[in-house]
Protein backbone atom coordinates (compact mmCIF):
# COMPACT_ATOMS: atom_id res chain seq x y z
CA UNK A 1 0.00 0.00 0.00
CA UNK A 2 1.30 3.47 -1.01
CA UNK A 3 0.96 6.46 0.79
CA UNK A 4 0.78 9.87 -1.33
CA UNK A 5 1.86 13.18 0.63
CA UNK A 6 1.23 16.17 -1.00
CA UNK A 7 3.53 19.18 0.35
CA UNK A 8 3.11 22.51 -0.86
CA UNK A 9 6.33 24.81 -0.26
CA UNK A 10 10.04 23.59 0.03
CA UNK A 11 10.57 24.43 2.66
CA UNK A 12 7.62 22.22 4.34
CA UNK A 13 9.26 19.43 2.41
CA UNK A 14 12.32 19.92 4.01
CA UNK A 15 10.56 18.32 6.91
CA UNK A 16 9.96 15.35 5.50
CA UNK A 17 12.91 14.39 3.18
CA UNK A 18 16.21 15.78 2.40
CA UNK A 19 15.71 14.84 -1.69
CA UNK A 20 14.84 17.59 -3.90
CA UNK A 21 11.38 17.15 -5.64
CA UNK A 22 10.84 19.59 -8.08
CA UNK A 23 7.37 22.02 -8.24
CA UNK A 24 4.59 19.65 -9.67
CA UNK A 25 6.53 16.44 -9.38
CA UNK A 26 6.72 13.39 -7.30
CA UNK A 27 9.35 10.97 -5.71
CA UNK A 28 9.17 8.28 -3.36
CA UNK A 29 11.07 8.52 -0.49
CA UNK A 30 10.65 5.56 1.00
CA UNK A 31 9.15 2.03 -0.72
CA UNK A 32 5.77 3.21 0.31
CA UNK A 33 5.51 6.84 0.67
CA UNK A 34 5.24 9.04 -2.45
CA UNK A 35 5.63 12.61 -1.64
CA UNK A 36 4.44 15.41 -3.94
CA UNK A 37 5.72 19.19 -4.19
CA UNK A 38 2.77 20.76 -5.16
CA UNK A 39 3.16 24.65 -4.61
CA UNK A 40 0.53 26.40 -3.01
CA UNK A 41 -2.84 26.24 -3.67
CA UNK A 42 -6.05 24.21 -4.12
CA UNK A 43 -5.61 23.74 -8.10
CA UNK A 44 -1.94 22.84 -7.69
CA UNK A 45 -2.60 20.29 -4.78
CA UNK A 46 -5.13 18.94 -6.84
CA UNK A 47 -3.14 18.39 -9.77
CA UNK A 48 -0.15 16.60 -7.28
CA UNK A 49 -2.84 14.57 -5.72
CA UNK A 50 -3.91 13.20 -9.44
CA UNK A 51 0.04 12.55 -9.85
CA UNK A 52 0.19 10.72 -6.87
CA UNK A 53 -3.30 8.42 -7.43
CA UNK A 54 -2.00 8.11 -10.91
CA UNK A 55 1.57 6.82 -9.78
CA UNK A 56 -0.33 3.99 -7.64
CA UNK A 57 -1.06 6.06 -3.97
CA UNK A 58 -3.89 4.30 -2.43
CA UNK A 59 -4.22 6.83 0.44
CA UNK A 60 -3.25 10.79 0.59
CA UNK A 61 -2.29 13.11 3.39
CA UNK A 62 -1.97 17.14 3.20
CA UNK A 63 1.27 17.80 4.94
CA UNK A 64 2.39 21.39 6.24
CA UNK A 65 1.53 24.35 7.91
CA UNK A 66 -1.97 26.12 8.53
CA UNK A 67 -2.94 29.44 10.10
CA UNK A 68 -4.75 29.28 13.37
CA UNK A 69 -8.35 30.97 13.36
CA UNK A 70 -8.84 29.72 17.28
CA UNK A 71 -6.60 31.93 19.85
CA UNK A 72 -6.11 28.56 22.04
CA UNK A 73 -3.47 27.47 19.25
CA UNK A 74 0.00 29.10 18.95
CA UNK A 75 2.45 28.51 16.74
CA UNK A 76 4.11 25.10 16.68
CA UNK A 77 1.00 23.34 17.26
CA UNK A 78 -0.26 20.32 14.93
CA UNK A 79 -3.07 19.84 14.00
CA UNK A 80 -4.39 16.62 13.01
CA UNK A 81 -7.96 17.80 11.46
CA UNK A 82 -11.00 15.36 12.24
CA UNK A 83 -13.35 17.55 9.52
CA UNK A 84 -12.64 19.41 6.39
CA UNK A 85 -14.73 22.79 6.30
CA UNK A 86 -14.88 24.13 2.19
CA UNK A 87 -16.69 26.94 3.00
CA UNK A 88 -16.03 29.01 -0.78
CA UNK A 89 -19.93 28.48 -1.20
CA UNK A 90 -23.17 29.73 -0.10
CA UNK A 91 -22.76 27.00 3.20
CA UNK A 92 -19.95 25.18 4.55
CA UNK A 93 -19.47 21.77 2.40
CA UNK A 94 -17.93 18.95 4.93
CA UNK A 95 -15.76 16.21 3.83
CA UNK A 96 -14.42 13.84 6.48
CA UNK A 97 -11.17 12.56 7.30
CA UNK A 98 -10.36 8.63 7.57
CA UNK A 99 -11.67 7.68 10.88
CA UNK A 100 -9.81 4.70 11.79
CA UNK A 101 -6.53 6.08 10.74
CA UNK A 102 -7.20 9.48 12.15
CA UNK A 103 -8.10 7.52 15.58
CA UNK A 104 -4.57 5.40 15.21
CA UNK A 105 -2.38 8.28 14.30
CA UNK A 106 -3.74 10.31 17.57
CA UNK A 107 -3.02 7.98 19.75
CA UNK A 108 0.43 7.50 18.48
CA UNK A 109 1.48 11.00 18.23
CA UNK A 110 0.47 11.60 21.27
CA UNK A 111 2.34 9.72 23.30
CA UNK A 112 5.17 12.13 22.10
CA UNK A 113 3.73 15.49 21.80
CA UNK A 114 0.38 17.41 22.24
CA UNK A 115 -2.21 16.87 19.25
CA UNK A 116 -5.03 19.46 18.51
CA UNK A 117 -8.21 17.86 16.63
CA UNK A 118 -10.71 20.32 15.34
CA UNK A 119 -11.89 21.20 11.86
CA UNK A 120 -9.99 23.11 9.07
CA UNK A 121 -10.97 25.71 6.67
CA UNK A 122 -10.20 26.25 3.25
CA UNK A 123 -8.36 29.43 1.65
CA UNK A 124 -8.42 30.25 -1.83
CA UNK A 125 -5.91 33.24 -1.05
CA UNK A 126 -3.58 33.64 2.16
CA UNK A 127 -5.83 35.02 4.85
CA UNK A 128 -3.26 38.30 5.78
CA UNK A 129 -5.57 40.18 8.11
CA UNK A 130 -6.30 38.89 12.22
CA UNK A 131 -9.48 40.58 11.61
CA UNK A 132 -10.47 38.21 8.70
CA UNK A 133 -9.33 35.35 10.53
CA UNK A 134 -10.97 36.59 13.44
CA UNK A 135 -14.49 36.49 11.43
CA UNK A 136 -13.86 33.88 9.75
CA UNK A 137 -13.76 31.16 12.85
CA UNK A 138 -17.50 31.56 13.89
CA UNK A 139 -18.57 31.60 10.25
CA UNK A 140 -16.79 28.20 9.20
CA UNK A 141 -16.82 26.49 12.96
CA UNK A 142 -13.12 25.57 12.39
CA UNK A 143 -10.09 25.71 14.52
CA UNK A 144 -7.04 26.14 11.62
CA UNK A 145 -7.59 26.84 7.82
CA UNK A 146 -4.97 26.47 4.75
CA UNK A 147 -5.26 26.56 0.93
CA UNK A 148 -4.77 22.94 -0.09
CA UNK A 149 -6.15 20.48 2.17
CA UNK A 150 -9.47 20.51 0.92
CA UNK A 151 -8.21 20.02 -3.04
CA UNK A 152 -6.57 16.98 -1.87
CA UNK A 153 -9.69 15.33 0.16
CA UNK A 154 -11.66 16.05 -2.77
CA UNK A 155 -9.55 13.62 -4.46
CA UNK A 156 -9.27 11.17 -2.02
CA UNK A 157 -12.94 11.03 -1.97
CA UNK A 158 -13.30 11.31 -5.82
CA UNK A 159 -11.14 7.53 -5.77
CA UNK A 160 -12.44 6.74 -2.34
CA UNK A 161 -9.03 6.67 -0.93
CA UNK A 162 -8.41 7.06 2.54
CA UNK A 163 -7.39 10.95 3.77
CA UNK A 164 -5.36 12.31 6.30
CA UNK A 165 -4.46 16.04 7.05
CA UNK A 166 -1.53 17.00 9.61
CA UNK A 167 -0.33 20.51 9.66
CA UNK A 168 1.53 22.53 11.74
CA UNK A 169 0.53 25.86 13.02
CA UNK A 170 2.35 29.09 11.40
CA UNK A 171 0.72 32.22 12.24
CA UNK A 172 -1.51 32.90 15.56
CA UNK A 173 -5.15 34.19 14.81
CA UNK A 174 -4.27 37.15 16.21
CA UNK A 175 -0.93 38.22 14.01
CA UNK A 176 -1.49 40.24 10.80
CA UNK A 177 1.15 38.97 8.15
CA UNK A 178 3.59 41.49 7.23
CA UNK A 179 2.66 43.61 3.89
CA UNK A 180 5.52 41.84 2.14
CA UNK A 181 4.67 38.73 2.06
CA UNK A 182 1.47 39.64 -0.18
CA UNK A 183 4.10 41.86 -2.79
CA UNK A 184 6.53 39.06 -3.40
CA UNK A 185 3.64 36.23 -4.27
CA UNK A 186 3.74 35.62 -7.84
CA UNK A 187 0.13 34.08 -9.27
CA UNK A 188 1.07 30.39 -8.45
CA UNK A 189 1.41 31.56 -4.48
CA UNK A 190 5.60 31.47 -4.93
CA UNK A 191 7.56 34.10 -2.72
CA UNK A 192 10.12 36.25 -5.21
CA UNK A 193 13.16 36.93 -3.15
CA UNK A 194 13.98 39.59 -5.09
CA UNK A 195 10.47 41.43 -4.94
CA UNK A 196 10.82 40.90 -1.11
CA UNK A 197 14.08 42.22 -0.84
CA UNK A 198 13.02 45.32 -2.76
CA UNK A 199 9.90 46.00 -0.62
CA UNK A 200 12.27 45.56 2.43
CA UNK A 201 14.37 48.13 1.21
CA UNK A 202 11.56 50.90 0.74
CA UNK A 203 9.66 49.82 4.10
CA UNK A 204 12.71 48.61 6.31
CA UNK A 205 9.56 49.07 9.30
CA UNK A 206 8.23 45.71 7.79
CA UNK A 207 11.31 43.41 8.75
CA UNK A 208 10.51 43.00 12.53
CA UNK A 209 7.30 41.21 11.75
CA UNK A 210 8.92 39.33 8.87
CA UNK A 211 11.29 38.31 11.65
CA UNK A 212 8.63 37.28 14.34
CA UNK A 213 6.99 35.55 10.99
CA UNK A 214 9.78 33.70 10.65
CA UNK A 215 10.36 32.08 14.34
CA UNK A 216 6.78 31.30 14.00
CA UNK A 217 7.39 29.28 10.55
CA UNK A 218 10.48 27.30 12.46
CA UNK A 219 8.24 26.44 15.26
CA UNK A 220 5.65 24.67 13.14
CA UNK A 221 8.65 23.32 11.07
CA UNK A 222 10.16 21.68 14.41
CA UNK A 223 6.60 19.92 14.78
CA UNK A 224 6.50 18.78 11.11
CA UNK A 225 9.84 17.68 11.72
CA UNK A 226 8.77 15.73 14.89
CA UNK A 227 6.18 14.05 13.04
CA UNK A 228 8.12 13.03 10.24
CA UNK A 229 10.40 11.00 12.72
CA UNK A 230 7.07 8.88 13.24
CA UNK A 231 5.94 8.87 9.88
CA UNK A 232 6.64 5.17 9.40
CA UNK A 233 3.79 4.26 12.27
CA UNK A 234 1.75 6.73 10.56
CA UNK A 235 1.65 4.92 6.92
CA UNK A 236 1.66 1.51 8.64
CA UNK A 237 -1.75 1.60 9.60
CA UNK A 238 -3.43 -0.21 7.21
CA UNK A 239 -0.63 -3.01 7.28
CA UNK A 240 -1.16 -3.61 10.68
CA UNK A 241 -5.06 -4.05 10.22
Amino acid sequence: MITGIVVALPEELTTLTAKKIAKGCCLFITDKILVANSGAGPANAQAAAELLVSKGATRLISWGCAAALSAALKPGDLILADELIDNTGYRNAKFSVSTDWHSYTSKRLSTSMAIHSGSLAESKNIISSSKDKEQLQPVTGAVALDMESIAIAKVAGLYALPFLAIRAIADPVNMDLPLAINYSLNDQGDIILGKLLTFLALHPAELPGLIKLGLHFRAAKKTLKSVARHIGTVTDFNLLQ
